[in-house]
């Protein structure tokens, strides 16, 4: 009988070491201000808060239930000193799911952010967010959808997801997307030696009505488009990768009917002082009405390099090359680490159109030269 109740004594007092409920509130403040002569409206004040609730729910060692929601608060203003300015608010949802997991199996839904691929700087396979490789923070806008998730014990994984609701363009879309006609797609991951390979899958409903809208016989409101894409990555005395995706959409819209992007890349680590870091990437692009056409093609070149000045200071750059357009977009950025604060100094210049780069709506990303300075507050 002793152990009886020494057993239910012992369980009800282990419940709160392995079940216990955490709730927890942080966020990000950031203020930033650039000028960029070239622009009619040269000066930017912005500031952003981005609230996040997260709240966890253990089931045993190996289950849990969680939460995250967040928000978008931003205020800008461009301006012409003493002449024009434009100032807007915007608040809107950034992130609100609810997850599941347990030891090899998860399933998250909601508005949520979904990266795979082994690109860094020109990602094909980019085909559910909007990071720029050029935004300190890698903000970028979620999607609503249901993702499932399951890994082997070997390290291969499979995914699994449905999306609604969502109509932007991401990543190279040349297309918004039907809202109201659900996504579905895949994707398998496979360790191999010394490195991994995966294939992906999605299909989805395009809307060409806004695009195209000077040629009437390309615009159709609902256009079933297939994507398929292939990645690779190996670690081998420097870091190798490949990226591949091929759209088609079933009925014709010019030369966004076909879309074929093929990216490799490398990195490197110099044992340069503290550690040079460079990745270069090159990124192929063609958009035909017939598949495989390489009749309209672009090609794209970048490279990017990282250096720690110490433990609190880092400093790189990036350079993209477009060798169809001729014209090259180069950043470069000096972060500083202050108690509380991280600081940004950075400097840019880029080409009216910045053609190959996944350009981030969430931030501004002028024409011409300009310095930028930013701060960032996380709590």
């Amino acid at each position: 009988m002793k152990k009886k109740i020494y057993l239910i004594l012992f369980s009800v007092l282990s419940i709160p070491i392995f079940a216990q409920e955490k709730l927890e509130f942080d966020g990000q403040i950031s203020f930033i201000s650039s000028f960029s002569p070239d622009n009619d409206l040269g000066w930017f004040v912005g500031g952003r808060y981005i609230p996040e609730l997260s709240y966890k729910i253990p089931i045993d060692s190996f289950q849990s239930i969680d939460f995250e929601a967040s928000a978008n608060l931003s205020i800008r203003s461009l301006f012409h000193p003493f002449d024009t300015a434009q100032s807007d608010i915007d608040l809107n949802s950034y992130r609100l799911w609810t997850r599941y997991t347990n030891k090899q199996f998860e399933v998250r839904i909601g508005l949520q952010k979904i990266d795979f691929g082994s690109a860094t700087l020109l990602r094909p396979m980019q085909w559910f967010n909007q990071i720029d490789p050029r935004d300190p923070l890698q903000l970028t806008n979620g999607v609503y959808a249901a993702l499932g998730r399951y890994y082997f014990l070997n390290n291969a994984n499979i995914w699994l997801w449905t999306l609604y609701g969502n109509e932007k363009t991401r990543g190279f879309d040349a297309v918004i997307t039907n809202r109201k006609i659900p996504e579905i797609g895949g994707r398998v991951q496979y360790p191999v030696p010394k490195g991994e390979i995966a294939v992906s899958y999605h299909h989805r409903t395009a809307n060409s009505m806004d695009l195209l809208t000077g040629f009437p016989e390309y615009q159709h409101e609902k256009i079933p488009e297939n994507r398929i894409g292939i990645d690779g990555k190996w670690d081998l005395k420097v870091g190798l990768w490949l990226e591949a995706t091929h759209s088609h959409k079933s009925k014709n819209v010019g030369q966004f009917t076909n879309q074929t992007l093929l990216n490799i890349g490398t990195d490197y680590t110099f044992d340069i002082g503290n550690g040079l870091n460079v990745i270069a990437e090159h990124l192929l692009a063609s958009f035909d009405e017939t598949p495989f056409g390489f009749e309209n093609t672009a090609n794209f070149s970048a490279i990017t390099a990282s250096y720690p000045l110490g433990f609190f200071d880092t400093i790189n750059t990036i350079f993209y090359y477009n060798w169809t357009a001729k014209n090259a977009t180069v950043f470069i950025n000096y972060q500083h680490q202050f108690k509380h604060l991280t600081g940004y100094l950075m400097a840019y210049y880029n080409p009216a159109t910045q053609q190959g780069i996944q350009q981030n709506d969430l931030v501004n990303n002028f024409s011409g030269p300009g310095i930028r300075v930013m701060l960032v507050y996380n709590h």
